[in-house]
């Protein structure tokens, strides 16, 4: 995997470029002047990013894994220490599919339904291989979502929840807490 150099990044345009930003040459961003990226956060090959006016807001020490797609009219929200495993797929906004309306972004706005709702990952959220996130949906900080499952619906915070649509199976360990704060810390004595 080839990552762009610091140069590169700037040229993007992106609205906010923290430090320590590494992005694949492979993956392809688009409305980047709307896209606000964290320190220390990593966009691996073949991502799909693309933001609407709303924006997209990466945190820091955030990870989109190989094959992710985040897209969508409204704004979506990936908080600090969040991660997205391979073949994510995340829309703020998706087509009316009941037949009422036509469908696809080659037809004109008068003839579809777009549904488009925010999207919010609170802090340590990680979303397991090949799992989709569908508009409006805000989940917890530090909820786990398993892998390939549907979330539909906004999920509590420090679960672990898996399936088709999402449920919760069981609370998350709040380890990661304690954790963010000793990486914190060290990072803050490493600089003085």
């Amino acid at each position: 995997m080839g990552f762009l150099p610091r140069s590169e990044i700037e040229k993007i345009g992106f609205k906010k470029l923290g430090e320590n930003v590494n992005i694949s040459d492979k993956a392809a961003i688009y409305g980047a002047e709307n896209i606000s990226i964290g320190d220390h956060s990593r966009i691996d090959d073949f991502c799909f990013i693309s933001s609407g006016l709303e924006g997209i807001e990466i945190g820091s020490y955030v990870h989109i894994s190989v094959f992710c797609s985040i897209t969508g009219q409204s704004k979506i929200v990936l908080s600090d220490f969040s991660g997205l495993s391979s073949k994510v797929a995340i829309y703020s906004s998706s087509d009316d599919y009941s037949g009422s309306h036509l469908t696809n972004p080659c037809v004109p706005s008068k003839f579809t339904n777009v549904d488009s709702r925010p999207i919010h990952l609170g802090k340590h959220v990680i979303i397991g291989v090949g799992s989709t996130i569908l508009p409006g949906v805000v989940i917890g900080d530090g909820t786990a979502v398993g892998a390939y499952s549907l979330v539909n619906k906004n999920l509590e915070k420090n679960i672990i929840a898996v399936g088709i649509p999402a449920k919760k199976i069981k609370n998350r360990k709040l380890l990661i807490y304690e954790l963010e704060e000793k990486l914190i810390s060290e990072k803050k004595n490493s600089n003085k």
